[in-house]
């Protein structure tokens, strides 16, 4: 728990989707007063009610145990955050149609921040952003105040199925401009993890992030190259991956599949876009994930030539599709991102299916489909 002369223990959250709950309910159970901002008002009536407004493990409990001791409270907006000296912007950051990162939620919270911003406060954003967002879009709206502030970004990197878990024992990346700021923002952290990693700038920090979950994209969009090649030789890809690593530390080719969900997706886009600003052609990033996301075509393209070379398949068949979550290991269901929609879609268009069956179980949870998508059990 905080030691009652700890100076920062009145927190405000800004933005309590995935990361930003998580986040304030941890902070929360560590000992902080707890401020959440939310727009959404069906967030904000699920939480009155105790309940999240998505799964993660032990959430709810720990969700119920904040609010029962007074250590987390939640409004649509900032005025009810007076007695806050820190301040972390959680929202999000979506690709707009033309391709680039958007920043107009961030520049909302961060117009929130300011309107009741004191001298001497910090302001953490911890949303994925591209390079330079934290010192060129979040501190002019800051600075505009005339208030002396601190600022640090503090990049989230936790896995959905074991946030709680991660939050207390991943390392925390701390992106500031002096170490004294670096120092106040890691003993609020360190609160939650054991440690704590400085680096020299903001924009170090962010690039972390973005490198984070670009490697992996990268690293999924190799192993479905290698895929393809496996089923033009006839030969077992999975095999190809867990043989080679076997007792072999150099090598750990991930299992082939359609690459996902609400990070992967997005977060090399944003690399590429904040390396173009600087004349820089991430060749390999983008290669990576036009691999992986052509893997619904491909995907479908096997199974069309698979049936039709099958004697009896069925002309007008009942095609299932075995969950909908971007994660079913750990357990999530969270559908952003989600690569069953568009595999489905090029079902369609290879098979006169009538009826295209999503399964809305994985892992013993249940969700509604989207609209549009016929539900059956599985």
């Amino acid at each position: 728990m905080l030691p009652k002369t700890f100076s920062d223990r009145n927190v405000s959250v800004l933005g309590l989707g995935y990361v930003g709950l998580t986040l304030a309910v941890a902070m929360a159970d560590a000992g902080f007063q707890v401020h959440g901002v939310e727009v959404r008002q069906d967030v904000l009536d699920k939480l009155g009610q105790g309940n999240p407004h998505f799964h993660e493990p032990g959430l709810t409990e720990k969700l119920r145990h904040v609010i029962a001791r007074g250590r987390f409270t939640f409004s649509r907006n900032q005025q009810d955050c007076s007695q806050a000296s820190v301040f972390i912007i959680t929202v999000g950051t979506p690709l707009g149609k033309d391709g680039r990162v958007r920043t107009d939620m961030i520049e909302a919270a961060t117009r929130q921040v300011a309107s009741c911003l004191h001298d001497g406060d910090l302001v953490i954003l911890r949303s994925t952003v591209k390079l330079g967002t934290t010192r060129n879009v979040v501190a002019p709206i800051l600075r505009a105040t005339g208030k002396q502030f601190d600022i640090a970004f503090c990049p989230e990197r936790t896995l959905e199925g074991q946030a709680l878990l991660e939050l207390n024992q991943l390392p925390q990346i701390i992106g500031a401009e002096s170490l004294d700021v670096a120092t106040r923002a890691a003993q609020i952290f360190g609160f939650l993890t054991p440690t704590t990693v400085k680096v020299s700038t903001l924009e170090t920090a962010e690039l972390i992030k973005l490198v984070d979950n670009t490697y992996r994209d990268v690293t999924f969009a190799f192993s479905n190259e290698i895929a393809k090649l496996c089923n033009a030789m006839e030969i077992s890809a999975v095999e190809v991956a867990r043989a080679g690593k076997l007792g072999y530390p150099r090598t750990n080719l991930p299992l082939p599949g359609p690459v996902g969900g609400p990070c992967l997706e997005k977060d090399p886009h944003i690399l590429i876009e904040a390396a173009r600003e600087v004349g820089v052609e991430m060749a390999i990033t983008a290669a990576g994930r036009l691999v992986n996301e052509s893997q619904p075509v491909e995907v479908a393209d096997f199974l069309g030539k698979l049936a039709h070379s099958m004697q009896g398949f069925p002309e007008v068949p009942t095609i299932s599709l075995m969950g909908l979550a971007f994660k079913g290991r750990p357990a999530t269901d969270d559908l952003r991102g989600t690569m069953a929609k568009p595999v489905l879609e090029e079902l369609r268009q290879r098979f006169p299916a009538p009826v295209c069956a999503a399964s809305t179980r994985w892992c013993g949870r249940t969700t509604s489909a989207p609209s549009g998508w016929s539900r059956r059990p599985t």
